[in-house]
């Protein structure tokens, strides 16, 4: 099902105003949370720039519908994402009404060069996937995606060969797949050995690790760039931490950087070698400025993300 946002102007209409406007849109700038350097960033096969290793999800929080004041509220979102540093904004058509939020956040804000907009197809959204890829160009109100992906390998051979078609003609810049809840890793370590992909996104957090065994190894060997998904489960890993009143370690500071559970949670998915970046989602600016925090120095070792995993699994 397409939702559309009543009374929006159309992508052509929104691309020429933008380009009319692009100075006096230009996002302001604004002292950043960490005074380390700015947010780090990780290389990746098959490109001229690095991916900050905070992107953005969009899963559940973006699906506001045509609510004037919940738009105005995520484009705040948005805004401070790009104030800090942000790039790879993820969403799918099974998001709802999301791709439609991002085009509205967009046309408020203009685009900004440092975005990397991610898509999917999905084959219960109806059409091709050159179809829904022209569809969902004009929900977000963008003339091209940096990253088009195979939602939760849905009809994958299918819809990647026509990716990969669409990326030789210059269409899409990326191609990916996805998985979610751990679920199907068998199948996404065949399509990594045997297809020429360049993005997996996968489940990793700190109480989700099975990617570790061999989905990151395989990551790192063949060149494929790795976005995490529900790098807070979901909301419930932070929640219950938050409820239950847990402290934080003494020596997350001195080791990681860490001030709150945002950063401990954060830092230890994208401190990871094979981790490109990790995409947590929020409704709440502040929350967003703390998911942005840790993407600064200093990250964890491979020794103290050890002890940070051993400190979760003991509370």
């Amino acid at each position: 099902m397409s939702y559309r946002i009543k009374n929006r102007i159309t992508r052509r209409q929104s691309l020429k105003l933008m380009s009319a406007t692009l100075a006096a849109t230009m996002l302001p700038s604004v002292p950043l949370l960490a005074n380390t350097g700015g947010i780090k960033k990780k290389a990746f096969a098959g490109a001229d720039k690095k991916l900050p290793v905070i992107g953005m999800g969009t899963w559940r929080t973006f699906n506001v519908g045509n609510d004037p004041e919940l738009l105005d509220a995520r484009t705040e979102v948005v805004k401070a994402f790009f104030e800090h540093g942000g790039g790879l904004i993820d969403s799918s058509p099974m998001y709802g009404s999301a791709p439609d939020v991002m085009g509205y956040a967009l046309q408020q804000l203009g685009t900004p060069e440092s975005l990397f907009s991610a898509e999917k197809v999905w084959s219960p959204a109806g059409g091709s996937a050159r179809e829904q890829v022209e569809e969902l160009k004009d929900r977000w109100t963008v003339d091209h995606f940096d990253l088009v992906q195979v939602h939760n390998l849905t009809d994958w051979r299918e819809h990647l060969a026509a990716l990969q078609e669409m990326k030789a003609e210059g269409v899409i810049r990326h191609v990916g797949i996805t998985t979610s809840h751990g679920r199907r890793h068998s199948e996404v370590e065949q399509i990594m050995t045997s297809e020429d992909i360049d993005f997996v996104q996968l489940t990793y957090n700190i109480t989700h690790r099975e990617a570790e065994n061999r989905l990151l190894p395989l990551a790192e060997e063949r060149g494929i760039a790795v976005i995490a998904n529900r790098p807070y489960d979901g909301g419930s890993l932070i929640k219950n931490l938050k409820r239950r009143n847990a402290p934080l370690p003494e020596w997350a500071n001195e080791e990681c950087g860490c001030d709150t559970w945002a950063d401990f949670l954060l830092k230890f998915i994208v401190s990871h070698p094979a981790i490109t970046c990790a995409i947590p989602a929020t409704t709440q600016v502040e929350h967003m400025r703390e998911n942005m925090r840790a993407g600064h120095s200093p990250m964890p070792s491979a020794d103290a993300r050890q002890r940070m995993a051993d400190y979760i699994e003991s509370l």
